[in-house]
C-alpha cells in the first residue's frame, strides 16, 4: 500500500524557533566576549558566526519550509542543525573564551566542573557518538518520528537535541577547547570512522526501505536518504580535517587562567 504524503511540521511556520532565539543570543553575547578579549582570533569568530548563520539557514526560510512538507528537506533541516552548525560553533572554542572572560573565581568553578566524573563520561566521543548517532536511529528506526511531526513541541527538542548532541560529538573528536581526558587522536578517529559507518548504514537502510518507520513517499526517502549519505560524508570530512589540523602532540591547556 502506497504511504499517504505527511505534512511534516503543520505547525505555525512564521513562529520564530526558541532555540534560534537562544543561538541568537550566544552568538551576541560571543561577539560581546570577543570584542573584549585582546588578541582574541577573528576566524573563531567567523566560524561561532557561521555556526550560527547555518543553524538559523535550517531553522527559518525556505528549508524550514521544505522541511514542514517534504522529507528531504527535513534532512536538509537535520543536516544542518545536527552536523554542519555544531561543527562551526564547537571550532570557535567558546569555553575557552568562557574561561578568559569569567572573572578568576567563576573560571576556576567551571574549570572544577569539567573535571568532575560525570564531565568526563559526557564528554568521552563514544558518549557522544550514542547520543548523536544514536538519537538518529531512534528517531527514524521507531514511531518517534510520526510524533515529532504531530507535536510542534517535540519537533523543538529534537532539533535541541541534535544541536547539543552534534555539538558535544563535534567537542569531543575535534574541539579546541579543553576536554576532560580526551582521547587520543587515533582512537578518535575510530570513533569517527564507526560514526561515518553508523550514518552510511542507517542512509542505505532507509533508502531501501528497511528497518524505518517514515510515512513518506519513497521518491522523498530516497532523496532525503541520499541527502544523508552525502551530507553527512562531507561533514564529518570536515571534523576529521579539523581534528587533524587542531592537533597539537604534547599540549596541554588548563581549564581556567592563572
Amino acid at each position: 500500500m502506497r504511504a499517504a504524503p505527511v505534512t511534516h511540521h503543520h505547525h505555525a511556520a512564521s513562529a520564530v524557533p526558541v532555540l534560534l532565539v537562544v543561538l541568537v543570543a550566544a552568538a551576541a553575547c560571543y561577539l560581546v566576549a570577543a570584542a573584549r578579549t585582546p588578541g582574541w582570533s577573528r576566524w573563531r569568530t567567523a566560524s561561532f558566526a557561521a555556526g550560527t548563520a547555518l543553524a538559523a539557514l535550517a531553522l527559518t526560510g525556505p528549508v524550514a519550509a521544505a522541511a514542514m512538507t517534504d522529507f528531504r528537506g527535513h534532512m536538509a533541516q537535520h543536516l544542518l542543525v545536527g552536523m554542519l552548525a555544531p561543527t562551526g560553533l564547537v571550532l570557535a572554542a567558546p569555553v575557552t573564551l568562557l574561561l578568559r572572560t569569567l572573572p578568576r573565581p567563576y573560571a576556576r568553578r567551571l574549570g572544577g566542573l569539567l573535571r568532575t566524573r560525570p564531565a568526563h563520561l559526557i564528554a568521552h566521543p563514544v558518549t557522544a557518538l550514542v547520543l548523536s548517532t544514536g538519537g538518529m536511529v531512534v528517531l527514524y528506526g521507531t514511531p518517534l518520528y510520526r510524533a515529532v511531526t504531530a507535536v510542534p513541541w517535540l519537533h523543538e527538542l529534537t532539533h535541541a537535541h541534535f544541536l547539543l548532541s552534534g555539538c558535544l560529538f563535534a567537542w569531543a573528536i575535534a574541539g579546541p577547547d579543553p576536554a576532560p581526558r580526551r582521547p587520543p587522536v587515533p582512537a578518535r578517529l575510530v570513533v569517527l570512522g564507526v560514526a561515518i559507518a553508523a550514518h552510511a548504514g542507517l542512509s542505505q537502510l532507509m533508502y531501501a526501505g528497511l528497518w524505518v518507520d517514515l510515512p513518506v513517499p519513497a521518491g522523498q526517502r530516497t532523496g532525503a536518504a541520499e541527502i544523508m549519505y552525502y551530507g553527512g560524508d562531507l561533514a564529518e570530512l570536515l571534523l576529521a580535517v579539523a581534528l587533524i589540523a587542531t592537533w597539537r602532540p604534547g599540549r596541554r591547556v588548563a581549564y581556567a587562567r592563572g
